[in-house]
Parts: structure tokens; sequence; C-alpha cells
């Protein structure tokens, strides 16, 4: 039974959702596979391009693949989305690492494993007000779906505790000219923090021009800064959200840890795209093993899991989907970069 699994496989946040379903497939297959019958993955590049994407979904949605994992990003997942959701055998698309809020409407056949930027900015805006006590912030976002995502959750749940944001400043590209927006805090002063709603390359860039110019209040993000503490000392003391650590002592994680960074020792700590990625083939072998490869009842198993069936008790944590097959019952955990590694924050 195939099982298509797309990604942008040469990005290094996406790669592990290739090595975690592999990882997945491969103990079951040695387990006897699913009523006897191996899995077979069929790994498709979609470049991180919404154009691609469609083609690749629309290959899957004409062959005898079941269900797929994928796509890698937000953009790609819901331009493939109408793909899987439409005609008249619709295709499950389960999504590792796709934030946007827009995935929450993208059809009854998208599900992702991931929370929403929604719950990454509500959780960043709780975290800078009640756990460090901060009241005023300054908000840098990507000028785009996600940046957008962000920090409209952010300000508003911030708003909601009496916070205020002083600042909001729109930016583009992984190199952003924001040395104005830098120049106004120095001299307003009255930033307690900044969030940076975007990825790692563009927080680099911010990070790098506010401590050239002695902006050293803390900063924060959400997953899109999964590996900032890449980026070397000017990364140290900055708080990240992410729904997954490799760290977390459950026994389920525990044993995909130990089992990926055998399996793939050149790797590095798996991320949330693998660990979503190892227990969606895991919980499309329960399903499969109960309704068979009907993609209509596949589907139907899918979505009841946590509800008509006991929620799943994964890496990723307890999965449980509500009627937009979003994962509410999925914790959002709170890094910060200590000596170059991220590492759990202390008071969660």
């Amino acid at each position: 039974m195939q099982i298509g699994v797309a990604a942008n496989f040469t990005d290094p946040l996406s790669l592990p959702i290739r090595y975690g379903a592999q990882l997945a497939a491969e103990e079951i297959n040695a387990a006897g596979g699913i009523n006897g019958r191996p899995i077979e993955l069929v790994e498709r590049e979609d470049y991180a391009d919404a154009d691609s994407a469609v083609v690749v979904a629309t290959d899957f949605y004409n062959s005898p693949v079941v269900a797929v994992i994928g796509h890698g990003f937000s953009g790609p997942t819901l331009a493939a989305a109408p793909v899987y959701n439409g005609g008249s055998n619709p295709l499950l698309e389960i999504a590792p690492a796709a934030s946007a809020p827009a995935v929450t409407d993208a059809g009854p056949y998208t599900f992702r494993l991931c929370p929403s930027d929604l719950a990454h900015g509500s959780a960043l805006a709780r975290w800078a007000r009640e756990r460090l006590g901060l009241t005023r912030g300054a908000v840098f976002y990507t000028n785009s779906e996600y940046g957008r995502g962000i920090r409209t959750a952010f300000e508003a749940e911030f708003a909601s505790l009496d916070g205020a944001v002083v600042g909001s400043y729109p930016y583009l590209g992984d190199t952003p000219d924001v040395g104005p927006y830098v120049d106004l805090l120095s001299r307003d002063k009255r930033a307690q923090f900044m969030l940076i709603a975007g990825y790692d390359p563009d927080a680099r860039t911010i990070l790098t021009e506010a401590r050239k110019k002695n902006l050293t209040i803390p900063a924060m993000g959400g997953d899109g800064l999964e590996q900032i503490a890449l980026s070397g000392p000017v990364a140290n003391g900055t708080y990240v959200t992410s729904s997954y650590f490799s760290q977390t002592a459950t026994a389920a994680n525990q044993r995909f840890v130990s089992a990926y960074k055998a399996r793939f020792p050149t790797a590095g700590e798996p991320n949330g795209s693998g660990a979503a990625a190892y227990d969606a083939v895991y919980m499309l072998q329960e399903a499969m093993q109960r309704v068979g490869t009907d993609r209509k009842a596949v589907r139907d198993a899918f979505a009841g899991i946590g509800t008509a069936t006991p929620a799943f008790e994964g890496a990723m944590g307890t999965i449980a989907f509500d009627e937009n097959g979003d994962v509410p019952s999925l914790k959002i955990y709170v890094g910060q970069v200590r000596d170059g590694v991220m590492q759990p924050a202390e008071g969660q």
C-alpha cells in the first residue's frame, strides 16, 4: 500500500519529514506491515513552491496512493489542498508543519500535526507578559502569511493581558533593512523586548543589527526560529516557541529519538516535522488496520482520532483532532538559546 510523502527535501527543516516517514515505515514493515502488506513510500519533491505542490498533488491524486504526508510548509500545503479535497475521490493530506491559520479551513481532507500560528502567537504573548513580566514590546514581522499570523495573534493576546506594542514593523527577505526601525527603538527606549515573527535568516539579520546598535532587550519568536541557535552568540537568550523538543522525556518520544539517531546518525536532532511525519505513518497504520485502504474510510478513521477512537500518544505528544483537523491537544513549549544550544526554557 502506498503513502505519499511530499516536501522540499533540500531544506533542513523539511528533510526530517522524509527521515521520520522512512523510519516509521521501516519499523512497521519489519513487524509485518499493515495486515500483512508492506508500506511503500512514494516521495516527491515540491521545492517549497506552490505550483510544484499542485503538480505533485495532482500526480498523487491520480495514483494508488492512500494518503499523503505533506507538504513541508504552509504555502505548498494550502496550494495543494484544493486538489486533495476535490473531485470524486478526495485524498487525505496530513501536513506535519503547516502552521498557517488558513489550514484550518483548507478542507475536510486536510489535517495537520502541529499547532497553528495563532497558538504560537498567543503563547509568546503569555510568556512575555506572565512569565517575564514585560508590558511593552516591539514586533518585527515578515510580511507574509506566516509573519502576519504570528503578529496578529500575539498582539491580540498581549493586549488582552494589558500589554502594549510600541511599534510594529514589516519587512521582506532574508536580509531585511531594519536599521531605521532599530534606530527608532534605541532612541525611544520604551520597548522591553522584541518579537520577531519570521524565520532564522531574517531573525539573525535583525538580532545582529540590534546588537550592533546596543539594543540588548530580549528577543523571542515562533517556530520559524527553530534553528536560530546556529546563528552563534548573537542568538543567545532568544526565546522560541515550538510544538516539539527532542529532549521531551515521554516514552514515545524517547523511543523515536533513539531510533532516529541510530538510523540517521549524521542527521542531528530530529525536529517537529520529523516527529510529526513519524507519528503520521503510525496513525495511518492504525487506521488502515481497522478500515482498509479506501480513501474515504481512511480519512474518516483519521478524523475520529481523539473522539471516535482514543487519542494517539506519539513523539509529538497527545494527538486528538477537532472538527477542523487541527490539534488543540498538542502543547506549545518555550525554548531558549543558551551557549549556542536551544534548550527548554526555565519556568514552564
